[in-house]
């Protein structure tokens, strides 16, 4: 990654707070989105990154978002990521036929699929599927969990890893403060308007938890089509309009 410019405000930003820890989700695709948010936050190698999973899908460059996150853990980037329902589709769909469809035809795996230019999944190379069953499901940092979906609090241990934390929606009001003990579920997956992620950060009080999925790849939608990131560390949030081209995606809907 190149940072193409570092404001004063970055710079003391990175050396009065030598590690900041940011969480991005549902990037889809959106590679020029992610390079420029990743420009604006300034990332450093004394950061730390989670990303939340849906890297791959609907936006026209999957593979190029996985090569990036690859190619800045390579280059000694702290960057931790989890897993989405997207992955979590991709993998099964090697189980067969009617899974496969399902991803391609509901969920944009086509888009996924032309990024690697590949007729069938198994003709993504094989470090690219190394990444893929890598990805845990959650991850608990500095008083927050990290997840994709949510958490299921019917569960006797909701972070008993499980594939409801990938799909869940509409959890927050099984939510027991007393199991979370002060901590703040962090998750993406349930599309929402910059000014709900705003509106979540400044409610963490009443509601220890905020979803950062500014909708990314629904551009088109009042209020989405954005990529956000949390700086954990400083409870601020960074937003960058979706820069690609969805039009492949949108056409095939």
């Amino acid at each position: 990654m190149i940072i193409k410019y570092v404001s004063e405000v970055d710079v003391c930003r990175v050396y009065l707070c030598p590690m900041r820890k940011f969480a991005i989700s549902d990037i889809h695709g959106c590679i020029f989105s992610l390079q420029a948010l990743l420009d604006k936050i300034a990332l450093s190698t004394s950061d730390e990154l989670y990303l939340l999973g849906d890297y791959i899908d609907r936006g026209p460059d999957s593979k190029g978002v996985i090569d990036l996150v690859l190619s800045l853990q390579a280059n000694g980037y702290r960057v931790y990521c989890l897993r989405g329902n997207h992955e979590q589709m991709l993998l099964e769909s090697l189980n067969g036929w009617n899974t496969y469809f399902d991803w391609i035809d509901n969920w944009g795996g086509q888009q996924t699929m032309d990024s690697f230019e590949a007729l069938v999944p198994k003709k993504i190379p094989a470090p690219y599927w190394d990444f893929f069953n890598g990805l845990g499901y959650f991850s608990e940092v500095d008083g927050y969990i990290l997840v994709h979906a949510g958490l299921d609090f019917s569960r006797d241990n909701p972070l008993q890893p499980n594939k409801d934390m990938l799909y869940l929606r509409n959890w927050y009001g099984q939510l027991d403060r007393e199991w979370l003990d002060g901590r703040i579920i962090v998750h993406g997956h349930t599309p929402v308007a910059k000014q709900e992620v705003e509106d979540m950060l400044r409610n963490l009080h009443r509601l220890p938890v905020i979803d950062i999925d500014g909708g990314c790849f629904a551009k088109h939608l009042p209020g989405k089509g954005y990529l956000c990131a949390f700086d954990m560390t400083n409870r601020e949030l960074f937003f960058q309009k979706n820069l690609d081209d969805m039009s492949g995606y949108w056409k095939s809907r």
